[in-house]
Parts: C-alpha cells; sequence; structure tokens
C-alpha cells in the first residue's frame, strides 16, 4: 500500500476532528481539552507553533493524523494520534509516527513526550519501539491534563 504524509491544511480539519473523535469515543469519553482541540487545531496547535500530519493510503484517501503540540519552551507533546479503524494493520501509525518524530527532531523538541492510557497497549508498543520510554517526571508534570492518562512517555531514541 502506498502511504504519503500530508501537512497540516484548513481543508483536512474535518479529518483531524473525526479520525480522533472516533478512536476516543469508542475507547473513552471526549473530554472537554479533546473538543477544545479538535473543534479549533489551528489556533490550538497550528498557530502556537505545531504541526499536525496526515498518512494518506492510496485508494482510502487520508487514514490518520498526529500533532505536535508545543508546550514551553523547547517542549512538544506528540498528541492526538490516530488511525482509522478501517486501516489499523496497513503500517499508517508507524509510517505516520516516523514522520512525526522526524519532524520533532527537527525542531529540536526537548522533550517530547506524550499521554496515553494502558488500555492503548498496540500504541504503546509502537512508540516502545520508536524510541519513547515511560518517564514518571512527565506524569508528574503533564499527566493531569487528562483524567484518563495513566501512561507518560518521553523519546529517548
Amino acid at each position: 500500500m502506498t502511504l504519503t504524509i500530508r501537512e497540516y491544511s484548513d481543508d483536512l480539519a474535518q479529518h483531524f476532528h473525526d479520525i480522533n473523535a472516533e478512536w476516543i469515543e469508542a475507547m473513552f469519553v471526549l473530554e472537554p481539552l479533546d473538543r477544545e482541540v479538535l473543534q479549533n487545531p489551528r489556533e490550538k496547535i497550528i498557530a502556537p507553533g505545531g504541526v499536525i500530519l496526515f498518512v494518506e493510503a492510496a485508494g482510502l484517501g487520508i487514514v490518520g493524523t498526529c500533532a505536535l503540540k508545543p508546550t514551553g519552551g523547547l517542549g512538544y507533546e506528540l498528541t492526538k494520534m490516530g488511525v482509522r479503524e478501517s486501516a489499523r494493520g496497513t503500517g499508517a501509525g508507524a509510517f505516520l509516527l516516523e514522520a512525526v518524530i522526524a519532524r520533532a527532531v527537527e525542531v529540536e523538541a526537548d522533550p517530547l513526550y506524550l499521554l496515553t492510557n494502558r488500555d492503548c497497549a498496540a500504541a504503546i508498543h509502537l512508540y516502545e519501539k520508536l524510541g519513547f520510554r515511560h518517564d514518571a517526571g512527565i506524569m508528574a508534570e503533564y499527566g493531569a491534563r487528562y483524567a484518563r492518562c495513566d501512561v507518560a512517555m518521553r523519546y529517548a531514541p
């Protein structure tokens, strides 16, 4: 399957919302912070200097998305990563995550971290495979943002 990375544009904002709402609602509950970010990606992620990337699969269209959200200083949160259920198992998630990590390295993100939940075992395995490590300091500093957060990881290749 041919996969392509696409940069954020306002015409892709609905995909950012829909892909993330799909997986969050399937596993958890959309929290107020989720809604705020998903409904206002330009304002909440792009305008402050963040990045949103998409993965497009030939014949399927946009199937995944992920954001790098600035959180102060050189810190970035890898957030709102999701792949449509119909495209899971195609390698689209790993392809997208590799592109997002490469972008984080370009902007010299430090720390690059993510917050998740242990129920997202497949995603956690992928994060570990690509260089993220569990980090108690990240949990202490950022983990309270989401009620569902019980895993915090920092990129440490």
